[in-house]
């Protein structure tokens, strides 16, 4: 299997500054998935233990001459340390940008996939290799990996993957993230499970509750995506709380609750920089789906070039 390509200025930027250090804090290892037209970064989808995340991107934002062969139809899968590659990404460019301070041509940043003998070792092993040439020298950083996988689990990857990108019925959008991450931020030492309650009139509704006090914030009238319905003049001046329960009775809303920690967590994907989040709850409360939205620089219309999204795991409230 072969892989190899140049990172782009613009791939620089997203990587480096944007979705490694997210994605580093969401879990220290997660598996990269390279196809003929995606790359794709996978936080614990063939174990299914905790919060799952998927960021992918098509080749061309992040690459130029993206060359790549294996026997598993042009896929290779291997685990990688985030912050690992995190350290080789910002170290690497920042020999680049000497080496461009010092008059030399444009250099470019060069990753591919190769073996090498560890000292004391006798068996080769796999790693990801970040080369950076300039005018009179050349810097090579290598990321160790796990062995790439065998066909049958880069299969069970991609149906994990396919399976994870199921969309729940009714999506609700959330512009502002940072008015979520600071009712989290107040309430998470409250409790250990929160209440999220997600309804077909645009309403979303957080709560952690513990046996002495309850406390809860509500977003309403949010764009609705998927199923929707109307909501009952006559529920105006009920209770949040009464309003979200009168829903799910109707079959216009769903409520799971999930651990403080993973939610917190998937609000780490903000340092992505996405122009908006959506919410929505799996059918039959299987996971609470949060996906990120990108708008193409100086537009509103969605960049579909990049796909980031969280799944929850939900709890049984009687645990807690």
């Amino acid at each position: 299997m072969k892989f190899k390509a140049f990172l782009t200025e613009n791939g620089v930027m997203l990587l480096e500054r944007r979705f490694l250090p997210a994605l580093d804090k969401l879990g220290k290892t997660c598996h990269l998935l390279l196809t003929k037209e995606r790359v794709i970064f996978l936080h614990n989808l063939l174990n299914g233990d905790g919060i799952q995340c998927i960021a992918q991107f098509q080749k061309e934002v992040l690459f130029d001459d993206y060359r790549i062969s294996s026997q598993n139809e042009d896929c290779i899968a291997f685990a990688v340390d985030l912050s690992l590659l995190q350290r080789a990404v910002r170290s690497s460019v920042s020999i680049c940008s000497e080496f461009g301070a010092g008059g030399s041509p444009s250099n470019r940043l060069q990753i591919k996939l190769v073996k090498k003998l560890p000292p004391k070792c006798t068996q080769p092993m796999p790693y990801l290799t970040f080369e950076t040439k300039g005018y009179k020298a050349a810097v090579i950083q290598d990321v160790p990996i796990s062995k790439p996988l065998p066909r049958a689990q880069v299969l069970e990857l991609r149906a994990a993957l396919e399976l994870a990108q199921e969309l729940p019925p009714t999506l609700v959008q959330v512009p502002d993230l940072n008015q979520i991450q600071n009712y989290v931020d107040r309430m998470r030492h409250l409790g250990e499970m929160l209440n999220v309650s997600i309804s077909k009139y645009g309403d979303l509704h957080l709560q952690i509750s513990t046996a002495l006090v309850s406390l809860g914030a509500e977003f309403r009238k949010l764009l609705v995506i998927g199923e929707k319905a109307q909501a009952p003049p006559e529920d105006e001046n009920l209770s949040a709380e009464t309003r979200h329960q009168r829903a799910i009775m109707r079959q216009d809303g769903q409520s799971v609750h999930v651990s403080v920690k993973h939610f917190a967590k998937s609000l780490q994907c903000n340092l992505t920089k996405p122009d908006c989040a959506f919410y929505g709850i799996a059918p039959e409360g299987a996971s609470l789906t949060v996906i990120f939205q990108f708008f193409v620089p100086g537009t509103h219309q969605t960049d579909k070039s990049i796909g980031l999204h969280c799944r929850l795991p939900v709890l049984d409230p009687g645990t807690n």
